[in-house]
């Protein structure tokens, strides 16, 4: 017998492992919505690089609701009876047969008793408002020097009227709180106006930024003398001390332009306040 013969018989066992091909495809849809989620990110941080605040504001604004203006008086038949809203003279009062009813400030507050009519007739008020500040009809209020000081915008606290110096032309006496005939012509322009509506009104003073070298700054003093100057000029034309809700100093804390310093900064922003729900 050959030694073959006597030679051990070797087994090899092969072990295949069959794995799940990387636990399954869940992963890739976690990792898709990732990269989804990513990109919808850096395209708003573009987006938001690629606006003025001015359009974002108007973007905001767009998806706001509109701002409920409690008016002194209202219409008859139809859209202001024919009426214009700067006609308060000849305006029939909302009432009883024409006889003036007496609003509280509660209710005014409160809204209390808008129908979806009066709802309409304060936006159609509300808009021929705008309009006659900023002259887009056409027509405006104010004089052509006069209307270039004027930047109104809606927003959730409700019509902002913003007043601002202009290079060749300030709204006041350099560094101090009397006001220029320009500023004069302005605010009685938006007592006139502000005197059509019943909503409270509050004022912001801003001014720009004072070079770092002088002894004292006066930026607070400064925005929050202007505004109270304001103040005392809207009432010296007639409206009324109660429905003056603030009046603040925000010094050169917000700037409008790039350049802390530049005039454009010296503003003061006149608010007509939403009716409170």
């Amino acid at each position: 017998m050959s030694a073959q013969g006597n030679a051990p018989i070797i087994y090899k066992k092969v072990k295949k492992v069959s794995g799940e091909s990387h636990h399954g495809g869940a992963w890739k849809v976690a990792y898709a919505d990732f990269v989804t989620a990513m990109m919808a990110f850096f395209m708003l941080m573009w987006l938001l690089n690629a606006t003025t605040e001015k359009q974002r504001k108007g973007l905001a604004d767009y998806f706001s609701p509109t701002i409920p203006v409690m008016r002194a008086s209202g219409g008859g038949d139809g859209a202001f009876g024919g009426d214009s809203v700067f006609t308060d003279e000849t305006m029939a009062h909302t009432g009883h047969g024409g006889v003036p009813s007496k609003v509280t400030d509660e209710q005014a507050d409160a809204g209390q008793g808008m129908s979806a009519q009066d709802a309409a007739l304060e936006q159609q008020a509300l808009a021929e408002l705008e309009e006659a500040l900023t002259g887009n009809s056409g027509e405006s209020m104010a004089s052509e020097l006069a209307r270039r000081h004027i930047v109104t915008e809606l927003s959730d606290e409700g019509l902002m009227i913003e007043l601002f110096d202009l290079d060749e032309e300030p709204l006041f006496g350099a560094g101090g709180s009397d006001p220029e005939p320009v500023m004069q012509e302005l605010v009685t322009l938006i007592a006139g106006a502000f005197g059509l509506v019943k909503n409270g009104i509050a004022l912001e003073g801003h001014v720009a930024a004072q070079p770092v070298v002088i002894a004292h700054n006066t930026a607070w003093e400064l925005s929050g003398d202007r505004a109270s100057r304001v103040r005392e000029m809207l009432e010296a034309e007639g409206i009324a001390q109660e429905r003056m809700r603030r009046v603040t100093g925000h010094a050169n804390r917000e700037p409008v332009v790039q350049n802390p310093m530049a005039v454009r900064n010296n503003r003061i922003e006149l608010i007509l306040l939403r009716t409170k729900r």
